[in-house]
């Protein structure tokens, strides 16, 4: 119970996230500095020396392969108002925390809040970024505690800034401090109504609030700040990240698709009553409205093909069988329709052939036997009369 998912999604970012991350590559130290191996001359001995593949050289000695190149360009990467040398430190801890180096990657931001301490730098901006990429190292390492420290001193220094109040919600709700974790999850959701992350948790915690304080859990709750407008302006105004861009592509996905499975269970829903009703040109229109949703759906078209039967569309119900049919070759319902297709179409050989596959479907069907019977009987009827009316030569 309290446990959270650390990667909130939603344009809010979350704890796995760091606000102006630099992606890198390169080897590490233990401190988590970036180091080059040297190149070194290789020994005269031929073969492989501690797991070094020598190649011969020109003189005719050996050398060891040189090393590929390590990129450490993200290093130099500008930070803000930082001087160089903190800056170096806030990209290091951004390479680090990216590559799971969750306590190193704090020891980087530490030494580069100490630093802006030491060299008097007054930027608000990149100490609150300071403070909140470290309060993720904090919450990816389960200390709670200092990570809602770090996040409220960030907040100190940007007042609604979306990620510490996030990372802070997170670590509220780990705690078990609901009532906390509540106010800062309805804050994200002023300053950005797109972060599913804050309201998954509210549902979730509003459940939990219920239960802990009953009907008026509401006003147990701390009061909830009102975010001005111009925070949620500037918000909406500020440029997206590519990986931002992409995770609201995907929940605008997901949110159609819903919206879609939604629209086609009511459709179909509605269809279904109106053919109880006996309202079959309206059943019918519902489902061709499921078929531009759904058009691979096998059982609107046997559904359809009832309608187009009741109204003598036969040619139409014989369509919509083989259109089923093609989807589901053994479709029992689609073979029977479209025998009385054949049947209203005055094609009783067809008919036939198709109620005697139902039978072997399925031998129990005793619709498909009457039927059968009746079918059988008209093609006799209708053989006579076509021998009836053929002349002699």
């Amino acid at each position: 119970m309290g446990n959270t998912q650390e990667k909130p999604s939603g344009s809010g970012g979350g704890a796995a996230r760091l606000d102006q991350a630099t992606a890198g590559s390169g080897t590490r130290s233990r401190g988590g500095g970036s180091v080059k191996k040297p190149h070194t001359q290789g020994a005269p001995e031929k073969g492989v020396a501690n797991g070094t593949q020598r190649e011969s050289s020109p003189a005719g000695g050996q050398q060891e392969q040189d090393s590929p190149a390590v990129d450490t360009s993200y290093l130099d990467a500008p930070a803000g108002a930082l001087p160089p040398h903190l800056a170096r430190l806030k990209n290091e801890g951004n390479h680090l925390f990216k590559h799971g180096q969750f306590g190193d990657a704090l020891e980087k931001y530490t030494q580069a809040i100490d630093g802006c301490a030491e060299a008097g730098i007054d930027s608000p901006e990149d100490l609150c970024i300071l403070y909140s990429n470290r309060a993720a190292c904090y919450l990816k390492d389960g200390n709670s505690t200092d990570c809602i420290q770090d996040c409220t001193k960030a907040l100190e220094l940007q007042p609604y800034s979306l990620k510490p109040l996030l990372r802070r919600a997170m670590a509220y709700e780990s705690l078990e401090r609901y009532r906390m974790a509540y106010v800062d999850y309805k804050t994200v959701l002023q300053i950005d109504t797109g972060v599913q992350a804050a309201h998954d948790s509210v549902h979730r915690i509003t459940k939990m609030l219920i239960e802990q304080d009953g009907p008026e859990w509401r006003e147990k709750l701390p009061e909830i700040p009102v975010v001005p407008l111009s925070v949620q302006v500037q918000h909406r105004q500020k440029p997206i990240s590519i990986e931002q861009a992409q995770a609201r592509a995907a929940r605008a996905a997901q949110d159609e698709v819903r919206r879609k499975e939604a629209q086609f269970t009511l459709l179909k829903q509605k269809g279904n009553d109106l053919v109880k009703k006996g309202q079959f040109q309206e059943a019918l229109e519902k489902y061709s409205e499921c078929l531009t949703i759904k058009p691979d759906e096998c059982a609107l078209y046997t559904n359809r093909a009832i309608c187009f039967l009741k109204l003598n569309h036969f040619k139409e119900a014989k369509q919509d069988c083989d259109s089923a049919l093609q989807l589901e070759p053994g479709n029992k319902k689609a073979f029977y329709r479209r025998a009385l297709a054949y049947k209203g179409l005055q094609d009783y050989l067809s008919a036939s052939s198709d109620l005697q596959e139902v039978l072997q479907l399925d031998p129990n069907i005793r619709e498909a036997e009457q039927e059968l019977e009746v079918v059988t009987s008209l093609l006799r009827q209708s053989l006579m009369d076509n021998t009836a009316h053929t002349p002699r030569v």
